[in-house]
Order: C-alpha cells, then sequence, then structure tokens
C-alpha cells in the first residue's frame, strides 16, 4: 500500500482549464483566439523559464484546437529538418523549444514560417527559453520568430503557487495548511506540475496511513520517495 501512495501521478493533460494563469491574463486570452483561429495575428512566440508553463500551453493550445477541428502539427525539438518540411503549412504548427533545432531543422524552420506566412489560413506558435534575440539560432530565424507576437510566460510566485495547491487540495476533500504548503514549497521542486503531483501524493498517502497531512508526513513521503530512486 505505502509504494502505491509514492508512485508518481500522471502529469495532468495540458489544458486551459487547468493552467494557472497568474499574470498572464493577457496571454491565455490570446492564445485562447489563436486556437479558435479567430486571432488576427498568426504567428505567436513563447519563451520562459523551466517551470514557466510555456510548454504546458503550447500543449492546451493543441488540444482546443483540435477540439476546433483544426489540423494541428505539434513538435518539440529536437525534431529533424524532414519532420518539419512535411508539415502541412496550412495547419495549426506548435513547436517547442525551438533553440534545439538543429542547423538544418533551423533551415526547415525558417521555410516554413515562409511557407505559412504565404498560405491561406496556416498559423504557427513557437517557444523557446529565451526571446527571440537571445536564441542560439540563425540570425534570420531568430528574425522571423519576432515578426508576431511575442510573450514572456510569466512564472507563478510562491503566494500564487501556494494558492493553487491550496485550491488542489481542496478539490481533493482536504485542506492543505500553511505551514505544510511553506515546508513544501522549500525542499521539493518547485514547478506547479510536480507540487500539484506531491498534494496527490499527500493524499493518499494520508488515507493510506491514516494520518492527518502535517509536516512530519510531508517528511515521510519525501524521504519514502527517495528511499525509491
Amino acid at each position: 500500500m505505502k509504494q502505491l501512495a509514492l508512485a508518481l501521478s500522471s502529469p495532468p493533460v495540458p489544458a486551459f482549464e487547468n493552467f494557472v494563469v497568474g499574470r498572464n491574463a493577457e496571454l491565455v486570452a490570446l492564445l485562447h483566439a489563436f486556437a479558435s483561429r479567430t486571432a488576427s495575428e498568426r504567428f505567436v512566440y513563447l519563451w520562459g523559464g523551466t517551470g514557466s508553463g510555456r510548454s504546458h500551453l503550447l500543449g492546451a493550445v493543441a488540444r482546443a484546437a483540435r477540439a476546433a477541428s483544426s489540423a494541428v502539427f505539434e513538435e518539440r525539438a529536437p525534431v529533424s529538418a524532414a519532420s518539419i518540411e512535411a508539415i502541412d503549412e496550412r495547419g495549426t504548427v506548435i513547436l517547442d523549444d525551438v533553440e534545439l533545432l538543429d542547423a538544418q531543422g533551423q533551415i526547415a524552420l525558417f521555410g516554413l514560417y515562409n511557407r505559412i506566412r504565404d498560405a491561406q489560413g496556416g498559423a504557427l506558435l513557437a517557444s523557446g527559453a529565451t526571446a527571440p534575440a537571445g536564441l542560439a539560432v540563425r540570425a534570420d530565424l531568430s528574425t522571423r520568430l519576432g515578426w508576431g507576437l511575442v510573450y514572456e510566460v510569466q512564472a507563478l510566485d510562491d503566494a500564487e503557487k501556494m494558492a493553487a495547491m491550496r485550491a488542489h487540495a481542496a478539490a481533493l476533500g482536504f485542506e492543505l495548511g500553511p505551514e505544510v504548503g511553506d515546508y513544501v514549497l522549500r525542499h521539493t521542486r518547485r514547478d506547479l506540475p510536480s507540487l500539484l503531483a506531491l498534494v496527490e501524493r499527500l493524499d493518499r498517502y494520508s488515507l493510506e496511513e491514516r494520518r492527518p497531512i502535517t509536516v512530519p508526513l510531508v517528511r515521510d513521503v519525501l524521504r519514502n520517495h527517495e528511499d525509491t530512486q
């Protein structure tokens, strides 16, 4: 039973509904319109560091675009130049981690950008770790990526992460005390998917062990998880 409690939760399916907006309200509204193909801008570039949520947002756009019956081409670099060249420029193209493209992949993406620009109805949502000017890619590709709308995905601050964890706990049927939330933020991975997965593990472990969710219980869960690595 303890091993069941310590199993990592499957990551949630990326969706707008389970994205904690924080300071990204304008961006999320734009991406809703982009996914439904009602946005006036057909080229959008997102950037942000690890844990900022940019990959989650790309997945949410892909899911919403498919629900709207759009042809979606979703890739994450590194991806081959041949795969990029095979993409239909009339669809919704989503490409994550563009800085990981090799030289031929960068050339292919530059060509795809031009094909989408000249086509009717195509759109491109790309993402990287930095703003276009800071990407270690060809200068002409960096320029192309900066021609459309560029947004930095604002990572949640600690107060917003705490609020997200407490809301997730409430949805599971328990109250996450502030002292427990503080301890979690100081002793675990701080990206939101990992934090929410830990909240779910705490819930299961508490039920199986019939113990309240306190700081000592969190210590036990983290210690036991380390022992299984």
